[in-house]
């Protein structure tokens, strides 16, 4: 039987294009903004593009939902979607988040000679090799980022590191929480390996 994600429809976000790559991988997706539809997924994904403050705001009454269904399922946070996982930002002001991975989003330090946002092409390094998001990925691969906050965590909640300006964690998670900064459906073949390996985790 095919498992079904949820792919959390809150406003922001280039939904038709997650959805086209986790189709590319095998799943059946749906793009809904339904609780209970939500709730009752194998597996959700929360993608999203934009400011912090604004995608909380957007979210609104479906946070619970998403909480609570992470309790039971595993949740896929792409970019934006990734740091709302985690309890608190920077962004325009603190502002707190789904508290699902310890840790704060923060703004990467101005640098001369170095751009913000981080965008286009750059590696992440496997610190967990054995965990199955990142199954049959070598060590360092190259995937495609856009975005100007980090995720500032420990390194038990780390799942690869990148460098850019600083080093910061690229993905993330905690218990059924799973995040990566990177766009996975704009990664190519190590994107879309990454995508099936989150349906098999389905």
């Amino acid at each position: 039987m095919t498992k079904k994600i949820a792919i959390v429809d809150y406003g922001l976000g280039n939904l038709r294009s997650v959805i086209r790559g986790l189709e590319r991988a095998g799943s059946a997706a749906v793009i809904t903004n339904n609780a209970p539809e939500i709730a009752a997924a194998d597996g959700i994904v929360l993608p999203g593009v934009g400011a912090f403050s604004e995608g909380m705001e957007q979210l609104g009454a479906l946070k619970e939902t998403v909480i609570a269904a992470t309790h039971d399922v595993p949740l896929l946070g792409i970019c934006l979607g990734m740091q709302m996982l985690m309890e608190m930002s920077e962004e325009h002001g603190e502002h707190p988040g789904l508290g699902l991975v310890p840790g704060h989003v923060r703004r990467f330090p101005r640098v001369p000679g170095q751009k913000v946002p981080h965008m286009g092409w750059n590696t992440i390094h496997v610190e967990e090799p054995d965990n199955p998001l990142f199954s049959g990925l070598s060590s360092d691969e190259c995937v495609y980022f856009v975005h100007s906050y980090y995720a500032d965590t420990h390194p038990e909640y780390t799942l690869t590191t990148t460098q850019y300006i600083c080093p910061f964690a690229s993905s993330i998670y905690h218990k059924n929480a799973y995040g990566v900064q990177f766009h996975p459906e704009k990664s190519g073949a190590v994107g879309l390996r990454l995508l099936k390996n989150f349906i098999e985790m389905v």
